[in-house]
């Protein structure tokens, strides 16, 4: 349990407090604090891993959330299995369980590494060629065998049994990063007293300054000042700190989506904590502090365990106490990847060579390096390394060409520059620049109320960057409302210059089609490949993406996304902006299905909701249904009746003498203000302006395209309210789009609106003795005909409650419907209930309701209609104002194609026999004998067995239906064609007598 590359008072660690572990079934120790990376790198381990195609070994190639190679699984018991873990970023705990991916038998001998070796037939873009021949080889052979080898790591296979929790947060000024620009940032506003929330990815706060030697801030070491600077701001009421908390989206209206890990870190998390809590945030002022990010360096076999980035050895040697080898060698194009080199050599480590691709380079990093007997070779490349599991060489050649020699080496740490994290902006929906003299993409037009800082704005230096985040902070502060105390100042002492950039691939990547020089090494994408791509016809960046894949693994290209850009701006002789920028995309990186879930899983995931009348329907014998999410009583069978004897009771009880049916599920929005009719107008088809208070109209609402959306009656309350109810399932969307009309096409109306569904319960009482039902409960409504006619609403008490009480029928019978309010909903039902056994009453569920209005022909949106109905194939075009010069959908309805001959129509439907039901969705023919495929002139939208008829009814949208009368038409079944006659779609009581009677 030795840590052999540990290095004795190097680091931030305690020695005392050790944690143990496996890897892949074999024992090891780290200390506490320790991420599984840098543990694995002080028991002297860098193979972590294999490559996705060619199942090539991979190490630990940096130190963060960028990590493309050291993906593992963790697990805690068999149902906490999470795999594609970065060891980079999993803390160490006692007793942490990791294995290897993507690799059969063992991580040392993986047999997929054939792959390598067969790798010509697996060049870029080879999915798009291969696998086509024979034809019937895809099924049975190369689809099975794909799906099988596609993806890394094994999902678990058991349910989840942690939770997740969510929470929303708002805040004046949010600071994303926690690096030195993001804690200046943060001071800089917390101290004017607004409000601050300041998160980053990482345990501890701090970022670069954990292992960047040279700062020094305030008279202290850069690292030293962010813990105080941290500490500070804990102290402060306005101001929240989220460490281990990734902002993954940036979205509309500065809204900014988190996950907090609260629990992966800990060896025994308590059972009732969250595992992770999911953040959305919306700030005033967004403050983007994402620092950079480290691009490798493109040669031969640059993905040999063991090559890494400058900037994650010296994190794991001045913040872990880890020396990534003992014999290293440096390659770089960049100054950062110096200060490594003399961070690892004052502490003992051998510096076998430090090579640098630039031809004089120099400054204080060079000069301290020379001065500690560093070799150095500048104007040389790293043209390929040696070695297997493990890199064990380097060999150095001048750049121009010429003999070169090999230096041992058992790391090589490289840096080609520095990629600003312009991820979250890019999300933002801003714009990025191309900044032609350092070669990179820097944020450019803002989309939203943003502003980026330090490294990720292409700051360099420390001092800068840290005036730079200070005017931020102060400004966002102020812009927001501050009023306090200016920002103190924050003096820069010292710091490091990380001259030097290169992209694109290097000496060591010739055009060969045999050198691998890795751009992505997580999707096995190559220099080669790039250039493959071009040759083959790609022109976009995008295109070259897809035909690639590169950037399209879990790290999104972090590493690779520039290199792979300028090899194909080069080969396409273009400046890099003209070939294009590919989209960055939320999430930043991987998020867990269960913080997106959080308690949506099990029965909450589609949460049930149950009207106020359910528990009486439960104990009465109710068969219920789901719709949507609401259970509703479907029948309620008797002792001895099946579905369809206790229906046809049902149907044949409302239809003599009255039946109850729970309503409370239709949608309800109240639509209050001055403008309220107004509005009504321009959302509805009808008039409004003139329906008078207590009086109800059926009404029809439009998508843009002319189309039926949702339907309903309305019952004007006062001259400035008015009750609306829509379909069950239309209630969200409905709401949804008058909101959204309010607020962007008439925000100039007085208008409230309000859901109302879960306020009111709804009892419809239908039937000939309806009135005689209600009125005996019923207080301050005179019931009588004259005084309350059909479609009328009313205000008053029923069983001493408040009603609103609607005369309306969907059923074609004398009806009301009470509305009371849901708490007093199944007392109220109760008593209806008492009065309606005295009168031959049944209670009736959803089956029957259909039933009930199909024999009248009342239509159900979404069942009789699909989107491309509009009032007149429905033959509800009365309902649509003839006078009225504007509402939603009024263009749409004049547009050619919704006038012209030979739409479908709504019509009725007869069996010629009668018993024979319809299948709902069967399609409609005119010539049964025709040859397959037949011309198909409509389908069935509705079908039922009517007790009350003595046969079956339907309704189905049929071209040209109204024109078709009296035709007989054909629906082809598997056993047999079913001839029907084309009839109108009222089938009961055509006269309507049965409203007032």
């Amino acid at each position: 349990m030795t840590q052999p590359f540990r290095i004795a008072g190097a680091g931030r660690l305690t020695p005392a407090k050790t944690a143990r572990f496996t890897f892949d079934g074999k024992h090891f120790a780290g200390l506490a604090g320790d991420t599984l990376a840098s543990a694995l790198l002080a028991n002297g381990v860098h193979l972590a891993g294999r490559s996705f195609k060619y199942h090539r070994p991979r190490g630990i190639l940096s130190a963060g959330a960028e990590e493309p190679n050291a993906l593992v699984s963790v697990e805690r018991d068999a149902a906490r299995k999470t795999p594609n873990v970065r060891a980079t970023v999993q803390e160490l705990y006692d007793g942490l369980t990791a294995h290897s991916q993507n690799r059969w038998p063992s991580l040392t001998f993986d047999v997929g590494a054939v792959n390598d070796l067969a790798s010509p037939l697996f060049s870029a873009g080879f999915y798009y060629k291969t696998f086509m021949w024979p034809k019937a080889a895809w099924k049975n052979l190369y689809e099975p065998k794909i799906r099988a080898a596609a993806g890394l790591g094994v999902a678990p296979d058991q349910p989840d049994p942690d939770h997740y929790a969510s929470r929303f947060g708002h805040c004046e000024v949010l600071v994303l990063g926690g690096g030195a620009a993001g804690i200046a940032a943060a001071l800089a506003a917390a101290e004017s007293g607004v409000r601050v929330i300041l998160a980053d990815e990482q345990a501890e706060f701090g970022g670069a300054l954990r292992y960047e030697a040279g700062a020094a801030i305030d008279g202290v070491d850069g690292w030293t000042w962010a813990r105080a600077s941290i500490e500070k701001l804990a102290a402060m009421d306005n101001v929240r700190l989220l460490p281990r908390t990734t902002a993954f989206g940036y979205y509309a209206q500065n809204i900014v989506g988190l996950v907090e890990r609260l629990t992966d870190h800990l060896a025994k998390p308590d059972k009732a904590v969250a595992r992770e809590r999911l953040w959305q945030i919306r700030a005033k002022r967004v403050v983007l502090a994402t620092g950079a990010i480290e691009r490798h360096m493109v040669f031969a076999d640059n993905d040999r365990p063991g090559v890494m980035l400058a900037s994650a050895g010296r994190a794991y040697l001045n913040h872990y106490g880890v020396a990534v080898g003992k014999n290293v060698g440096v390659y770089t194009a960049n100054d950062s990847a110096y200060y490594a080199a003399i961070d690892l050599k004052k502490t003992g480590v051998g510096i076998a060579a430090i090579v640098d691709l630039r031809d004089n380079p120099g400054g204080p990093a060079v000069d301290a390096a020379r001065a500690l007997g560093i070799e150095i070779n500048h104007g040389r490349a790293v043209t390929k390394v040696g070695g297997k599991l493990r890199v064990s060489s380097m060999t150095i050649e001048p750049k121009t060409g010429g003999s070169g020699r090999t230096v041992a080496i058992d790391a090589l740490l490289t840096s080609s520059g520095w990629t600003p994290s312009v991820h979250l902006f890019s999300q933002s929906r801003g714009k990025v620049a191309f900044d032609e003299a350092t070669k990179r993409f820097l944020p450019g037009t803002y989309a939203q109320d943003c502003v980026s800082v330090g490294a990720c704005n292409g700051t360099d230096g420390l001092e800068a960057t840290i005036a730079e985040a200070v005017s931020a902070g102060e400004k966002a502060a102020k812009d927001s409302g501050a009023k306090g105390a200016k920002a103190g100042k924050i003096k820069v002492d010292a710091g490091e210059n990380w001259a030097g950039s290169m992209l694109g691939s290097g000496p060591g990547a010739g055009d060969g089609t045999t050198v691998k020089a890795f751009i992505d090494f997580q999707n096995d994408v190559t220099a080669k490949d790039i250039r493959q791509a071009v040759h083959e016809g790609m022109r976009s960046i995008e295109h070259v993406k897809r035909f690639t894949t590169n950037g399209m693994a879990t790290d999104q290209g972090k590493t690779s996304n520039m290199h792979g850009l300028a090899i194909a701006a080069e080969t396409l002789g273009k400046p890099i902006p003209e070939v294009g920028l590919t989209t960055f995309r939320a999430p930043y990186t991987p998020v867990t299905f269960g913080s997106i879930v959080g308690h949506a899983k099990g029965k909450l995931f589609d949460p049930t909701r149950c009207t106020a009348i359910h528990p009486w329907a439960e104990r009465n014998g109710a068969v219920f249904e789901d719709v949507g999410q609401w259970k509703r009583a479907w029948y309620f069978p008797k002792a001895g009746e099946d579905m369809h004897a206790a229906v046809n009771r049902e149907c044949v009880t409302v239809r003599q003498a009255a039946g109850l049916f729970d309503a409370s599920t239709l949608g309800k929005i109240e639509v209050v203000g001055p403008d309220a009719a107004k509005f009504m107008e321009l959302l509805y088809t009808n008039p409004w302006e003139k329906l008078d208070a207590g009086r109800c109209r059926y009404g029809i609402m439009l998508r843009e395209d002319g189309f039926i959306y949702d339907d309903g009656v309305v019952g004007r309350l006062a001259p400035d309210r008015f009750h609306v109810t829509t379909t069950t399932g239309g209630a969200a969307r409905v709401m949804n789009m008058m909101e959204d009309y309010l607020q962007t096409e008439f925000p100039h109306l007085n208008v409230w609106l309000t859901s109302i569904s879960e306020q009111w319960a709804v009892i419809a009482v239908q039937g000939p003795n309806s009135r005689k039902i209600i009125e005996p409960l019923v207080e301050g409504i005179d019931m009588s005909d004259e005084a309350f006619p059909h479609m009328s609403v009313r205000e008053g008490k029923i069983c001493g409650v408040p009603t609103r009480l609607f005369r309306m029928s969907f059923t074609g019978d004398r009806g009301f419907e009470v509305n009371v309010p849901a708490d007093f909903g199944e007392a109220v039902w109760e008593a209806l209930w008492a009065e309606g056994q005295k009168h031959g009453a049944c209670a009736y569920g959803t089956e029957a309701m259909h039933i009930l209005r199909a024999e009248k022909g009342y239509i159900i949106v979404g069942q009789d209609t699909d989107g491309t109905v509009t009032p007149a194939d429905a033959s509800v075009d009365w309902a649509v104002g003839k006078k009225k010069k504007d509402f939603v959908g009024i263009r749409g309805l004049t547009r050619p194609d919704l006038v012209a001959p030979g739409r479908k129509q709504l019509v009725g439907l007869k069996t010629k026999d009668p018993k024979i039901v319809l299948e709902e969705g069967a399609q409609i023919v005119a010539d049964p004998a025709q040859k397959v495929p037949m011309t198909m002139i409509g389908h069935v939208t509705s079908s039922y067995w009517s007790e009350n008829c003595g046969h079956s009814i339907a309704l189905g949208l049929v071209v040209d239906g109204k024109s078709r009368h009296g035709e007989t038409l054909f629906v082809p079944m598997p056993d047999g064609t079913i001839e029907v006659e084309v009839t109108g779609m009222v089938f009961y009581d055509p006269k309507g007598e049965r409203l007032n009677g």
